[in-house]
């Protein structure tokens, strides 16, 4: 096998982080790659999605010494995300901005759970919570596809904390009937046309909500969340350690 040098879009800062965040927890333990060729190994898997064999290839280990480096950094990442409890809390933000996406993943479990109607495809629905300066605050663990937005809210208490919390949600219409302070647009009912005030309260609403849009951007940039090989399962842990990673970017 050929192997070649390539570049990883991320900054050195951020690999220092993860490389001491190693060296912090595992300490001075031997290993055929030193902690700095650890960190990259996990985010070459996270950020290009190559595979582990050709990782190994790159860093001159075996298939089985990558999938072990990659699963015990994403360990101690994942670990450090924060919950959807304490993340607001922290970001103390006037309002939040939530949505939801499908991520594509070609390894299922039950086909009829995994597919979404709306994406019309296979994989699992992901939730995301921003500020209205574009922060992003909280990544949710995945669902199977099917999960519409409003029940992925619900099922991960979104609403609830939001309404313990007090902050003001915008949401688009798919989380129409979510209650407590989620606010959505207006919608047309029995064919009546919105009048001219509820009309220009949407285009404003929408205006508002456009940051939400880039946290997904953000997160996709992580190609394993295009189309991942991994199991579903695997994907929450994958999702916490984007969190945790694009917080400390």
């Amino acid at each position: 096998m050929v192997t070649y040098p390539a570049a990883l879009d991320l900054p050195h800062a951020l690999v220092e982080w993860v490389t001491m965040l190693i060296v912090t927890r595992e300490g001075g333990r031997c290993c055929k790659l030193r902690p700095f060729q650890r960190a990259l190994v996990a985010l070459v898997y996270l950020r290009e999605h190559t595979t582990l064999a050709k990782i190994a290839a790159g860093f001159g280990i075996n298939e089985a010494t990558a999938h072990a480096y990659v699963h015990s950094v994403t360990e101690y990442l994942a670990a450090r995300a924060p919950s959807l409890l304490r993340a607001p809390r922290r970001a103390k933000p006037d309002y939040v901005l939530v949505d939801g996406t499908i991520a594509e993943c070609n390894r299922i479990g039950d086909g009829r759970a995994d597919h979404s109607g709306k994406a019309r495809c296979r994989g699992v629905n992901l939730q995301a919570i921003t500020d209205p300066s574009d922060r992003l605050i909280w990544y949710s663990p995945v669902l199977p596809g099917r999960n519409v937005d409003v029940t992925a809210a619900r099922i991960h208490r979104i609403v609830t904390v939001c309404e313990r919390l007090r902050i003001p949600v915008l949401a688009d219409e798919a989380y129409e009937g979510a209650g407590g302070t989620f606010c959505t647009p207006f919608k047309r009912h029995c064919g009546r046309e919105l009048t001219i005030h509820q009309m220009s309260v949407n285009r404003a609403h929408t205006r508002l909500r456009s940051p939400v849009e880039r946290a997904f951007a953000q997160l996709k940039q992580w190609r394993i969340f295009r189309r991942a090989r991994c199991s579903p399962n695997q994907l929450t842990s994958m999702v916490q350690v984007v969190l945790t990673l694009e917080q400390h970017r």
